[in-house]
């Protein structure tokens, strides 16, 4: 049988993202966004316990495997790295999927646009980071809260569902909390951060109704505040938080985010045309007075254009365009792009406008 922690090296050396471990197949990593077949033996039964059991270390995580057939933590190897780890049940067996965690992830190492370094600068305010489950939005947050802890005399909060990347004390001061064994959910663990004096706060996802409305008093009332959404696109960003609430409240909230938000990151990862690894296609929104306007009056049809018109001073930009910026600097391929692009026609002619410039 092969240790664990071996076959995790094993994942790392081959540079790959994630490993599926499930009875009957044998290991399967996920390399440059493509599922592999490792050459390894099929995994039994008792192989997979084992691992589930070295994975669920502490009584909360095997009470909450047994109370919901599914266990979020993190599970790390000394001198290797950190995993995002889910243990869940599939008819009957048992399933473990590990995610590859880099170390301190930063704005540069990303390759992200240089704009979004200025997020982690403001005194409050409402950043989101969104994207599709497994597009990086967990990387680029870290990224950022790792600009401040370098830059700033704050004290960061997170709420974490586990904890992924771990930090350590810089300029900041950062106490990480991990929903399920430091706080039972994300919507008390923010209620319990208004009264533990942070300046920044993480809200690893907002997933419900109070937390976000929560998150929307906290950034007006003074704290920088960073979430993520499981959506695609800024405008889409923004009309998933305000549809959350009762037609009645829809308005006050559109009015609460014109105040307090400060920008979206909404990205998709992409391979790299030389097989060297992947990169993050990446929608920026600003938030400005056009924008502003558009969120409070629901015009959201609007937000494109203005993105497109903010290129330049305000450094925004659509997919289409980001897209358009890596196809032309040799980054990506084409027929990638057509695929992730929400719209193939504008994408085509961004590029027929670049080839007549060049």
């Amino acid at each position: 049988m092969i240790d664990l922690d071996d076959l995790l090296r094993m994942m790392v050396n081959l540079r790959g993202s994630d490993l599926h471990v499930k009875t009957g197949r044998p290991p399967i990593f996920r390399i440059d966004g493509k599922v592999t077949p490792s050459n390894l033996d099929k995994l039994t039964p008792e192989v997979v316990q084992q691992y589930a059991q070295k994975v669920l270390r502490e009584e909360a995580l095997r009470v909450r495997f047994k109370e919901h057939y599914a266990a979020d933590m993190s599970y790390v190897v000394p001198d290797l790295g950190r995993f995002r780890t889910n243990v869940f049940t599939y008819r009957g067996q048992i399933g473990i999927m590990f995610r590859n965690l880099s170390q301190s992830p930063t704005v540069d190492s990303l390759e992200l646009p240089l704009v979004v370094k200025t997020f982690a600068q403001y005194p409050k305010g409402l950043v989101l980071v969104t994207g599709p489950a497994g597009s990086g939005k967990s990387t680029t947050l870290a990224s950022i809260i790792n600009e401040v802890n370098l830059s700033r005399t704050v004290h960061i909060l997170t709420l974490e569902d586990p904890i992924e990347y771990q930090f350590e004390d810089n300029k900041a001061e950062i106490s990480q909390r991990e929903v399920g064994l430091d706080t039972p959910s994300y919507k008390e663990g923010l209620r319990d951060a208004m009264r533990e004096d942070p300046n920044v706060i993480l809200v690893g996802e907002m997933r419900d109704t109070e937390t976000i409305s929560t998150v929307l008093t906290a950034a007006e009332t003074g704290h920088l505040v960073f979430s993520t959404l499981h959506t695609k696109g800024a405008a889409q960003s923004i009309s998933r938080i305000v549809d959350v609430f009762p037609p009645e409240h829809q308005q006050q909230v559109r009015i609460q985010l014109a105040d307090t938000l400060i920008g979206v990151v909404s990205q998709s990862l992409m391979r790299r045309k030389d097989g060297g690894g992947r990169i993050a296609a990446v929608e920026v929104l600003i938030n400005n007075v056009a924008i502003a306007r558009s969120i409070e009056k629901n015009e959201l049809n609007k937000v494109k254009e203005l993105m497109e018109e903010g290129v330049g001073f305000y450094r925004m930009q659509t997919l289409n365009q980001s897209l358009t910026a890596l196809i032309a600097n040799g980054v990506i391929d084409r027929k990638d792009a057509e695929k992730a692009s929400p719209s193939k026609g504008d994408l085509d002619l961004l590029l027929h406008r670049y080839e007549v410039n060049a």
